[in-house]
């Protein structure tokens, strides 16, 4: 099973800043770097570089718009 947490986010900044904020929350509160971040397809259309020190960010329809995924290693 893979666990991680889901991160709701609807503020005006763009989403290298929103994936930012919750990769953040993440590494504070447990200690983990996530690997993955999961977004709505509609988030990724025409963006690129969104991933930062070894995070893959994929789209993946099982995710509400404005929600993320981050998969976590425990």
């Amino acid at each position: 099973m893979k666990q991680g947490i889901l991160w709701f986010d609807n503020s005006n900044t763009d989403l290298a800043e929103k994936i930012d904020h919750a990769v953040e929350y993440v590494q504070k509160k447990y200690r983990k770097v996530p690997r993955f971040c999961y977004v709505h397809p509609s988030m990724l259309e025409n963006k690129t570089g969104l991933g930062r020190d070894g995070l893959s960010v994929r789209s993946s329809s099982s995710v509400m718009p404005n929600h993320f995924w981050l998969e976590l290693q425990f």
